[in-house]
């Protein structure tokens, strides 16, 4: 007898016995899940540590560069002039007064009646572009053009000292041509132009010759063809606009003191943030679901454990040799606290002894340079942080293997049962069936049996 379904045949729930064996079954599945979940948060984690170390080890690299602590800031009292320090900067004071700033030379030609009219005779012409201060520019140009064309030619000429553009002064002839140097100076200044066979002149009337910026420093006469003026203060590059003409600016450089101050906030910021990520990962709460990922995890440790040793110890040699001569302290939770008023104080008085303290003579000989190369090792590509990751990582692949055969082989067990059942209720099918056939018998014969009497 064949059976379609499951207890058809024996009248038994055998699919809702099945799923119960099935969930049963399943249930070996849930310690893999548990571990591979747990697995994946502490890779998690690691990122979320690696995230704060690549931070601090910004803020340190910072610290550990010698020529950070000789950079300098400039302020400008005055209209018109701007002070940029460079590397080479030296502190001072200047009293800056402009004279007169660069400009730029120009020139227009007479006038025609269209820009688009034939202009250039035949056989062509060479238009000839003369400066006041460097060597003549020539122009070729084709029969037949306009001052439109003419216009062109001079713009796609990258060596002709000149932007060209059309200018009309709304009389008959306002069509004009004029240039402009493309550099200021009185060198660079255009100070004709020639045509030989083209109907067209100069206009010298219109001339403007071009300008050298005039100024002194500290009383001395300076000389500059550009209004940004390199080279006349040490280290200093100063830009001058047109209201700087005919007045007085104070530029004062000095060593940038805030710059400082803030590397070194920024060094115990990036610090205690790390730290506060690592005391979430660690937390031990006495529940499984609130503790942090890595709870007693050994490479947290060792990293916890060199990076507080490195703070710890002196650095010997200089004026200043551990941080709280700085105004910098560790607190009791561990997190590194400022004095702001004793770090400033330090930075006025002695920055060469807190360049010393942090950058030390070499990369490595400063806290900053021993820091830097203790987070080099650990969050190198073959650091103790990546192999870590990487174990982690090994371990998720090995259960998500493991939860494959698991699971295979629960499917297995249950088609058993499945196979099992279904014989069963065949089985029970047949005995009903059986079961069923004697009664009648028994029935027939008893009604036979009561009527022979």
């Amino acid at each position: 007898m064949a059976i379609s379904a499951l207890g058809v045949g024996s009248g038994l729930d055998l699919n809702g016995l099945l799923d119960q064996l099935r969930s049963a079954e399943r249930q070996k599945l849930q310690p893999i899940v548990e571990q591979r979940t747990q697995e994946q948060a502490k890779i998690s984690a690691y990122g979320r540590l690696q995230t704060g170390l690549d931070k601090f080890q910004d803020a340190v690299s910072k610290l550990n560069d010698a020529s950070f602590y000789q950079s300098m800031t400039s302020e400008v009292s005055g209209d018109g002039v701007n002070a940029i320090a460079g590397e080479d900067a030296v502190a001072g004071r200047y009293e800056v007064s402009v004279t007169q700033v660069a400009k730029t030379g120009s020139l227009a030609s007479q006038g025609v009646a269209n820009s688009s009219d034939p202009l250039v005779g035949a056989g062509g012409d060479t238009l000839t572009l003369s400066f006041e201060g460097k060597a003549d520019v020539d122009i070729a140009l084709e029969e037949g053009w306009s001052l439109d064309q003419v216009r062109d030619a001079i713009n796609a000429d990258p060596d002709a000292g000149v932007s060209a553009s059309i200018i009309n002064d709304g009389s008959a002839n306002g069509y004009r041509l004029v240039l402009n140097s493309t550099e200021s100076g009185f060198d660079a200044g255009i100070k004709n132009m020639t045509f030989g066979n083209t109907a067209l002149a100069e206009d010298a009337t219109t001339h403007q010759a071009g300008q050298n910026a005039s100024l002194e420093i500290n009383g001395i006469a300076i000389t500059s063809a550009s209004n940004t003026v390199e080279g006349a203060i040490q280290g200093i590059t100063l830009e001058l606009d047109a209201s700087a003409e005919g007045k007085t600016a104070t530029v004062v450089i000095e060593q940038d003191s805030e710059a400082l101050k803030e590397a070194v906030q920024e060094f115990v910021t990036a610090y205690n943030e790390m730290k506060s990520t690592v005391g979430r990962m660690t937390a031990v709460t006495g529940d499984v679901e609130t503790a942090g990922e890595l709870v007693g995890d050994r490479t947290v440790r060792t990293i916890q454990s060199r990076l507080s040793g490195d703070l710890g110890d002196m650095v010997a040699g200089g004026d200043i040799e551990l941080f709280s001569q700085m105004g910098i302290s560790l607190t009791p939770k561990g997190r590194l606290e400022i004095d702001e008023a004793k770090l400033d104080e330090v930075i006025a008085t002695n920055p060469q002894g807190l360049a010393d303290f942090f950058a030390g003579d070499s990369e490595e000989a400063g806290m900053a340079g021993r820091l830097e190369a203790t987070l080099d090792q650990v969050l190198d590509s073959e650091g103790i942080l990546k192999r870590s990751i990487d174990s982690s990582e090994g371990r998720v692949e090995r259960l998500e293997e493991r939860f494959e055969r698991t699971e295979l082989r629960i499917e297995g067990t249950v088609e058993r049962y499945r196979k099992q059942f279904a014989q069963l209720d065949a089985m029970m099918a047949r005995m009903n069936s059986t079961s069923a056939y004697l009664g009648q018998q028994f029935d027939m014969l008893s009604a036979q049996l009561a009527s022979n009497k």
